[in-house]
C-alpha cells in the first residue's frame, strides 16, 4: 500500500512585519524551538504568548527551605513555573502535589513536566480546587511546604478564547474552569444594579462603581447582548466619558482592569475558596510546616493578613511574615505582572 503524502502546512500569514494576535505569535507557543525569539520577547518586559512567567522564585525558595524527601503542595500549578522549582529541591526524593482547576492549561503543564521526568513517582498532578487542601493530606499525611500563588497565569489572560482581558475581542467568559459554573455574560443577566454595584466595590475598590453598573444594567434592560469583552469595555468606557479629557484614557483603562478583575472573582467564587483554603490550611501542615502565599490585589491580601494574624495569635503559627514581600524592581522590569504582588508567610507551631 502506498503511503500517503503529508502535505507541508504553512503557518498562518500575518500583516506587517511582526504577528499581533494571540494566535498568529507561532513562535512564542514553542518555546523548545524558538528559544531565541522568547528570550527577545522577555527581554522586553513582555511575557510570551502562552507562557507564564513564575515571581518571586527566589523569595518562595529561600523561604520555603524545601528539603529531599519532603512532602509538599503547590496549591495553584499554572504553568508549572513553581512546580519545577520545587521539584528540583526535592532531588527526586519526597513527593510534591500540585493542583488546578483549569483542565485546559493542567493537560498542558503535566505534558511539560513528564517530558522533563516528573512522572509520578515524584509528582501527582489533580484537577482540583485548592480548598480541598484537606482531600490532598488525606492521602499525602501532613505537608511540609505549600505555596499558593492567588495569581491567574498570562496563558489565561493573552488567550482571547478564554475571556479574561478587554483588550482582545473574545467571548466574556471568565471562568478558570470553561466547563463549571456560568459565564461572566450570563452572570450579568441576572445581577442587579446594586449587586453589581457592590461587586465592583468588594472585588476591585472600583471608584467608579455607580456609574459602570449603572451604564451595564441600562443597556442589559434595552435588550443589548454583552456577551463579548469588547462589548463590555466599549459600554465602560461609553460610562467614564465625564472624565476630564488629561487622564480619561488612563482612568478607563484602570477601570476596565478593575471591572473584568471584579466579575472573575465572582464567576470563579474566589474569596469564598481562599478563604476556606485558609481555615483548612492549618490541619494540613506538620508541625514546622511552612506556607507562602503570593496575592496580587487587596481584597486576597486582606484574607491572608486577617488570617495569617489570627492563628498567630491562636498559637496556630509560631510565626508569620511581619510585612508584606515585593518582588524586585529588577523583576518587575522584567516582568510587568509582577508589580502587584504581595507574598506572606506562615510557620506552623
Amino acid at each position: 500500500m502506498d503511503k500517503q503524502e503529508q502535505k507541508h502546512k504553512r503557518r498562518v500569514r500575518y500583516k506587517g512585519t511582526h504577528p499581533r494576535s494571540y494566535k498568529e505569535k507561532y513562535k512564542e507557543h514553542q518555546p523548545e524551538k524558538y528559544g531565541d525569539t522568547v528570550v527577545k520577547v522577555i527581554s522586553k518586559g513582555s511575557t510570551p504568548a502562552g507562557m507564564h512567567i513564575s515571581i518571586c522564585v527566589k523569595e518562595i525558595l529561600e523561604f520555603l527551605q524545601i528539603a529531599p524527601g519532603q512532602i509538599g503542595l503547590d496549591a495553584t500549578l499554572g504553568y508549572g513555573g513553581h512546580t519545577l522549582q520545587m521539584l528540583k529541591c526535592l532531588e527526586s526524593k519526597g513527593h510534591l502535589y500540585a493542583l488546578d482547576v483549569d483542565p485546559i492549561e493542567l493537560a498542558r503543564t503535566r505534558e511539560r513536566l513528564e517530558k522533563l521526568g516528573y512522572d509520578d513517582k515524584i509528582l501527582t498532578i489533580k484537577q482540583m480546587n485548592f480548598s480541598n487542601i484537606d482531600q490532598i493530606t488525606a492521602e499525602s499525611g501532613p505537608l511540609n511546604f505549600v505555596l499558593a500563588d492567588l495569581g491567574v497565569s498570562s496563558m489565561q489572560i493573552d488567550n482571547p478564547d478564554r475571556g479574561f482581558s478587554y483588550k482582545n475581542e473574545g467571548p466574556l467568559d471568565l471562568r478558570l474552569n470553561p466547563n463549571k459554573g456560568i459565564s461572566a455574560a450570563q452572570r450579568l443577566k441576572e445581577v442587579s444594579k446594586d449587586e453589581l454595584q457592590g461587586m465592583l466595590l468588594e472585588n476591585a475598590d472600583e471608584p467608579y462603581a455607580e456609574e459602570i453598573s449603572r451604564a451595564i444594567i441600562s443597556e442589559i434592560k434595552r435588550g443589548t447582548d454583552i456577551s463579548t469583552t469588547t462589548k463590555l469595555q466599549c459600554i465602560i468606557n461609553d460610562a467614564l466619558q465625564f472624565i476630564p479629557k488629561d487622564t480619561r484614557k488612563d482612568e478607563i483603562k484602570k477601570s476596565c482592569q478593575r471591572s473584568f478583575q471584579a466579575l472573575r472573582i465572582d464567576v470563579n467564587n474566589e474569596y469564598e475558596v481562599l478563604y476556606e483554603f485558609l481555615e483548612k490550611l492549618p490541619d494540613s501542615l506538620a508541625p514546622g510546616g511552612r506556607v507562602a502565599i503570593l496575592s496580587f490585589h487587596s481584597g486576597e491580601d486582606r484574607l491572608v493578613k486577617k488570617s495569617f494574624k489570627r492563628l498567630l495569635r491562636e498559637g496556630v503559627y509560631q510565626e508569620i511574615a511581619p510585612d508584606i514581600i515585593r518582588p524586585s524592581a529588577e523583576e518587575c522590569r522584567i516582568n510587568s505582572r509582577a508589580r502587584s504582588t504581595k507574598m506572606r508567610w506562615a510557620i506552623k507551631a
